[in-house]
């Protein structure tokens, strides 16, 4: 009682499997050439939080908060926003900072990946 199971079989081919592996190491170095951008952006999100929630800087000027973000951002090796970029205000007695910038993330040739990041001391 054999039966013909050729017909049955199912799987995948080496030319499947290939473009498949390509697809996966594409999409893998991708990956990987974002993270440093979005970790850059949480160490942003971060330090503005903190310069909005210090009590010393509570009754201090614009430039004395942005003197603060400039500090720690110095000591993350922050580089993608300056003070300048910083747009600060204070609602209620508590200073908010927040910005806007695009990260450009080089891929192949000049095809370049854009990321758009808006961190603030709200978000964290």
């Amino acid at each position: 009682m054999r039966t013909n199971l050729h017909g049955l079989q199912r799987g995948l081919s080496l030319s499947g499997f290939l473009f498949g592996a390509v697809l996966l190491v594409l999409f893998s170095i991708i990956g990987l050439k974002m993270v440093p951008a979005y970790i850059e952006n949480a160490e942003i999100g971060k330090i503005m939080a903190a310069v909005a929630a210090d009590p010393e800087l509570q009754n201090a000027g614009v430039a004395e908060v942005k003197g603060e973000y400039v500090k720690r951002a110095s000591i993350d090796d922050i580089r993608a926003i300056r003070a300048d970029d910083l747009e600060i205000q204070q609602q209620g007695g508590q200073w908010s900072l927040s910005a806007h910038y695009t990260v450009s993330i080089p891929l192949l040739a000049n095809v370049s990946l854009l990321i758009d990041f808006n961190p603030s001391s709200a978000g964290h």
